[in-house]
């Protein structure tokens, strides 16, 4: 009898199946690396990070702690942040066992959740908003989440509106859900990389949006729709989004999650 997969281990899978993933448009995948982040850094914070995994799955700890934990441990490697997002929404989803769970730990979250996580944010090069009254690079933030007595779910509240895994957070894991979905229809050759390119296709993605703007992360949306509809490669649309810089983090982050979701309920990988 075969040991059953830990939903660590779960985690752990989709963590490392989304970054082989290929053709994955403009981030870290097997056929390309980034010139400070390479695929060695994402396996490398997959294995780092089993500690913060490990305690969430067994309730061990607050969401913003196991947050902070898991982004302390995988800090350890030189290729900077490689899983921060997916961290976020990880985390609760590990300690609720499922979504509904996750959504019921992420509303009773508290200031601690709220501080522990700022304090997890000021160990990544995380990208964010200008002349923002809540910057977790001005010293005086954490005050004003203390002044306002604002839990984990209220910065996630705060950021959704600019902010793909905040809103996920926030509105009860709906990408995730979808994408989970994705993957069971997407049944043949390379479903991953199939989902990726239509979650990229519905959905600006906002790490592109923080760094470029919101037209820059619309032009790859739009293009991913082209790519959809077989009137450009995947193959040109990585390129493109090389050449420019744009890399959709946060749609990989909820790819990360989706994966998770689907692995746990059954899905596979090698079929």
């Amino acid at each position: 009898m075969k040991p059953e997969i830990s939903l660590t281990e779960y985690a752990q899978m989709a963590m490392a199946f989304e970054v082989c993933a290929w053709d994955k448009p403009g981030n870290v995948d097997r056929c390309h690396d980034f010139p400070d982040t390479k695929l060695e850094h994402f396996f490398t914070s997959v294995i780092f990070c089993r500690p913060a995994l490990e305690r969430a799955e067994k309730n061990d700890g607050s969401v913003g702690e196991l947050i902070r934990l898991a982004t302390i441990l995988t800090g350890r490697h030189k290729g900077g942040n490689t899983h921060f997002g997916a961290f976020i929404l990880l985390i609760p989803l590990l300690m609720g066992r499922n979504i509904p769970g996750a959504y019921e730990i992420v509303r009773k979250t508290t200031l601690d959740d709220a501080l522990d996580f700022y304090d997890a944010f000021a160990h990544t090069a995380v990208r964010v908003r200008e002349n923002d009254e809540l910057d977790i690079n001005d010293p005086k933030a954490k005050e004003e989440l203390k002044n306002r007595n604002m839990t984990f779910f209220d910065v996630m509240a705060y950021s959704a509106p600019h902010d793909l895994v905040a809103d996920e957070i926030v509105n009860g894991f709906v990408l995730t859900r979808y994408t989970a979905d994705l993957l069971k229809i997407f049944s043949d050759k390379n479903p991953i990389s199939k989902v990726f390119l239509q979650l990229l296709s519905e959905y600006p993605d906002t790490f592109i949006a923080k760094k470029y703007g919101l037209d820059a992360s619309v032009t790859v949306q739009k293009k991913a729709q082209l790519v959809i509809n077989g009137k450009m490669s995947p193959r040109e649309l990585d390129l493109f989004c090389l050449e420019c810089g744009y890399n959709p983090g946060s749609l990989a982050d909820i790819m990360i999650s989706g994966l998770y979701i689907a692995l746990g309920e059954g899905w596979e990988w090698d079929r």
